[in-house]
């Protein structure tokens, strides 16, 4: 994908290092006496060390790069101390970054027996409230992310409450939120050596049983392979998860209609642009219902 990230004009590098200490996310190292970017995956190309360079050296290009992965940053982070991840946060926070903000909070929730130091103490010191979430701006989508994008990962109850499916009342399986492919980060948390299922956006609404049968432990995206526009993203989406979200398997569910067939098309594709090859699985569904097919591919 194309993206906004730093680039070092090595000529005007004089191997000062001072914006080492200045790059949040641990992505420029000093080799050979020049300062280099070792990971477009850890560069959030907002610039922050920019200013800290005496000789002009680096500058923002726009140019392919994978995306960049917060859940590998923040495992980093936490190595360095409460101090270092406060001011990631803080930085993150400067310049608006309320997903990967969501992202790197969502690990540390998940991993709070790895952190060194009081989670809770963290977000005080930068967000002025210990609280689970980040709270989602008031105006809307309006100034800095949709709230309809706000990655969260649910806690599911590990087994049905047998009260609840005697009432008829049937738990969700749903364990996260964006589901929709254009708006999921696809190194979220949640997607992180996941089964994932990629669903027809008409398939829950067909299947009695998807979410018991089909959905339970697995992550989700939903698409319309006829409708949607802009598919190309998600055949990057779609890699990124097989490469840097290292998916162990991807199961395809599509309608019988022939346009649906075209999901399995966009995940064969990001299968040929991804450096893992990884199982996976194509069921059909009738429009009443009914498992037409389900076969490995």
């Amino acid at each position: 994908m194309k993206r906004e990230i730093i680039t070092i004009d090595e000529d005007k590098c004089t191997g000062c290092g001072l914006c080492i200490p200045n790059c949040h996310e641990g992505a420029l190292q000093m080799i050979d006496g020049k300062a280099r970017l070792i990971s477009d995956l850890m560069c959030d190309g907002l610039g922050a060390c920019i200013g800290h360079c005496p000789e002009g050296a680096i500058t923002i290009e726009k140019r392919e790069a994978a995306p960049y992965n917060e859940t590998l940053v923040i495992k980093e982070m936490v190595l360095k101390g409460k101090n270092t991840v406060i001011a990631h946060l803080q930085h993150l926070k400067d310049h608006q970054q309320d997903e990967f903000i969501q992202d790197g909070i969502s690990w540390m929730e998940a991993n709070r027996d790895q952190l060194s130091f009081d989670l809770d103490e963290a977000k005080l010191a930068v967000f002025g409230a210990a609280k689970q979430e980040i709270p989602v701006r008031e105006s809307g989508c309006g100034g800095g992310g949709c709230p309809g994008s706000q990655t969260v990962a649910f806690q599911l109850p590990s087994d049905a409450d047998p009260q609840e499916e005697a009432a008829g009342t049937i738990q969700s399986e749903l364990r996260q939120w964006p589901v929709q492919m254009h708006l999921v980060n696809p190194t979220a948390p949640y997607f992180q050596g996941a089964d994932l299922v990629l669903a027809a956006d008409c398939v829950a609404f067909s299947l009695g049983d998807f979410h018991r049968k089909y959905l339970k432990g697995k992550a989700l995206g939903i698409a319309c392979p006829k409708l949607d526009h802009g598919k190309d993203v998600y055949v990057e989406k779609l890699r990124s998860m097989i490469d840097e979200a290292q998916l162990n398997t991807i199961t395809v569910m599509m309608m019988e209609v022939p346009c649906c067939g075209g999901l399995v098309q966009l995940v064969q594709i990001a299968q040929q642009h991804a450096s893992r090859k990884i199982p996976v699985k194509a069921i059909t569904v009738s429009i009443r219902g009914e498992v037409l097919s389900e076969n490995w591919i």
